[in-house]
This record gives C-alpha cells, sequence and structure tokens, in this order.
C-alpha cells in the first residue's frame, strides 16, 4: 500500500562536522540524541535540546556552558529565529530529530538567510510523520499508519510518500474519494 514510486523523500547522512564554519550549533528535538562525536569534531559546539517532560520544573545541570534545555519544541524553534536573526556568517547550523522538526529549523535557517550548504540535517528518533491534509490544509501530528482520519475535516487520507520541504510535512489524500466508505485497512508502517 505504501506509495514507492515517488522520490521527494529525503535522504539523510550521519552529521560531520563542517571544517569551513566558524561557529556551530547543534539543535535537536531530543536530549537522547548522541551528540559526543560531534562535540569531539568541534571544539566549541553549542547544543541545544528539548528538556524531557520529568525534568519540568527542575534546571538540571549541564555537561558544559555550550548547553541549552529548552521547554519544548516550539520554545526552542521560537529562540533560533531569535538567534539567528542576530548571527554573523560562519555559524553552522546541525539539526538531529523527527523529519517535521528537521525541516522546521531549515525552513528558520533559509528565512534568516543561510543556504543549503550552512544546514545539515540527519534524523533521529521516531519516523513518524507529519501529514499535510490537502483538502482542508490541517497538519496531522505523529502519524503512524498508511491511512489516518484527519483531525480536521474527518477524511480518511492516504500517507503518500510525497514529503513537501516547504511545508516540513508528507501529503494526505482522500482515500475514499471515487468511492466513499470504501477504505481499506491501515497499515503500520513508520515507528
Amino acid at each position: 500500500m505504501i506509495d514507492q514510486g515517488i522520490k521527494s523523500r529525503p535522504i539523510y547522512e550521519r552529521l560531520h562536522i563542517d571544517p569551513s564554519g566558524l561557529r556551530h550549533l547543534l539543535v535537536v528535538d531530543s536530549p537522547s540524541y548522541p551528540s559526543e562525536a560531534l562535540s569531539a569534531e568541534a571544539d566549541g559546539l553549542e547544543i541545544w535540546s528539548v528538556a524531557p517532560r520529568e525534568s519540568e520544573g527542575v534546571i538540571g545541570a549541564f555537561a558544559s556552558e555550550k548547553e541549552r534545555r529548552f521547554r519544548s519544541v516550539s520554545h526552542l524553534l521560537e529562540r533560533l529565529v531569535h538567534r539567528l536573526e542576530h548571527e554573523r556568517m560562519g555559524l553552522r547550523l546541525y539539526a538531529a530529530g523527527q523529519e517535521g522538526f528537521l525541516w522546521d529549523v531549515f525552513g528558520i535557517a533559509q528565512h534568516a538567510g543561510m543556504g543549503k550548504q550552512e544546514v545539515f540535517l540527519t534524523q533521529f528518533g521516531s519516523k513518524a510523520r507529519r501529514v499535510h491534509c490537502v483538502h482542508c490544509r490541517t497538519f496531522n501530528e505523529g502519524v503512524t499508519t498508511t491511512i489516518v482520519r484527519c483531525d480536521g475535516c474527518g477524511a480518511h487520507l492516504f500517507v503518500r510518500d510525497h514529503f513537501s520541504r516547504r511545508l516540513s510535512a508528507f501529503m494526505g489524500v482522500k482515500i475514499d474519494a471515487e468511492v466513499p466508505g470504501e477504505v481499506p485497512p491501515a497499515e503500520q508502517a513508520y515507528l
């Protein structure tokens, strides 16, 4: 049932420090990302991550002064916008996390004037997808099946393998458009 003929799906590689950068910032949507290898490659690597829920209200000790934790992904992204507005040339931005997060970071970086050669992405953690309903424009988060009911319009959507970098989401199209009510069983596909 998975749509295999589409070539828009991003391909990610392991993160490596770009030696041409003067400053390096790693942003991750999970504190469990193993950043030690990158830290060893770049002296002074800043690491921004989202704190785990169980640490809410607790100020944790950081491994170094270059680490910063945020209460949520949206808080981290908000601060990233502010940081990049005041940044100078020479910064290399690295992002690790779920696909929607990666492309939100990439969009923020592009809006701030960073080029593709200054931003590096790698997928880490859940492969759950952000699905954009092409009918009502609702974003459905954390989708792990090939068919999902849209949170906005209630349509049964087939999750296509077409990824929109502009929307940071996969496309979902109504699966029973031709024969209303004829919905095949959903398959668990993206964990």
